[in-house]
């Protein structure tokens, strides 16, 4: 008999633990003939803020060995657009569709948090924390437990009934501080983790590689950083934990789920393979029968390590 793939995120319901991660798979509607959208557990749609922005000039993108660097300065159409033109065009109502969302300060993302928890088709809300607080001098929100507690508490007092996901940064001294923070503050689930801090160089032109010189790396490189941060926060905190980093198999997807995870988000991977996604569906459920995998509740969090 082939297992049950649902997983619940508190509330968030999902038909599998398969989901797309912000800024990797566009806004849904460009992956469609990929595969089918109502098949995975969920979208994760490009981060959005209150108003449409351009993104950082320069080159953005840059590849490096077994990952990749961006500096896309979170260009996007702005909240009102999406929610008008493209939030009809996904599959919400079979699919959940989560808004990563992001802002400069707690009283935009208050705001923002306000109007997207109004539309129907958005299932939840994840917050973006590794974006800078304008009115600290450029700090990065989750970088600072204070500064990413309080800025959960603002989206949460905004979101109604909508889950709260905080999507945290690794770029700390320890990811667990911030993660109990959020929780303490209202977060329903955590997702890590956000691309690590990285630059490249050209000693022909003696220039930095990205416009804005240092970017985020993601990627292969980056799935032990990952993985180790799923394991240590599954074991500080008591709400479901989303694993994201260098995932590009089923395998990878069921090692974060071994660790702690109830879901994993399929990131930098789609670029490479478009179909990545919508593949791991059916391979995961292969491999639980495979691996004698019962239910998820018999097999999270359940790595062998004495």
């Amino acid at each position: 008999m082939d297992m049950e793939q649902a997983v619940h995120l508190g509330e968030l319901s999902l038909k599998n633990p398969v989901l797309t991660a912000s800024g990797t798979f566009g806004y849904g509607v460009e992956y469609a003939a990929f595969g089918d959208l109502r098949s995975l557990g969920g979208i994760v749609v490009k981060g959005l803020s209150l108003e449409e922005r351009a993104g950082n000039p320069g080159r953005r993108i840059a590849e490096t060995p077994c990952g990749m660097l961006n500096s896309i300065g979170l260009q996007n159409m702005g909240a009102g657009p999406f929610v008008r033109e493209i939030l009809p065009e996904l599959p919400w109502d079979e699919t959940p569709v989560l808004a990563n969302i992001y802002a400069g300060d707690e009283a935009e993302f208050a705001e923002l948090a306000a109007y997207l928890a109004e539309q129907e088709g958005i299932a939840a809300l994840e917050v973006n924390i590794s974006c800078p607080n304008v009115r600290a001098g450029g700090a990065c929100f989750g970088q600072d437990p204070h500064m990413a507690a309080s800025v959960c508490a603002a989206v949460r007092d905004r979101a109604g009934d909508k889950p709260v996901i905080l999507k945290l940064t690794p770029n700390v001294t320890d990811v667990t501080e911030i993660a109990r923070a959020v929780e303490n503050a209202g977060a329903d689930a955590i997702s890590l983790i956000n691309t690590l801090s990285g630059m490249a160089v050209d000693i022909r032109s003696r220039r930095p590689v990205l416009g804005k010189v240092i970017g985020g790396l993601s990627g292969p490189a980056i799935k032990p950083v990952a993985l180790q941060a799923v394991y240590r926060v599954c074991r500080e905190v008591n709400i479901p934990v989303i694993g994201v980093g260098g995932i590009a198999s089923a395998e990878d997807a069921l090692e974060f789920i071994l660790a702690g995870a109830h879901a994993v988000q399929v990131g930098s991977a789609s670029f490479t393979d478009p179909e990545l996604a919508f593949s791991m569906v059916p391979r995961i459920a292969e491999l639980c029968e495979e691996l004698s995998i019962s239910s998820w509740e018999e097999f999270r969090g359940r790595l062998e390590t004495g």
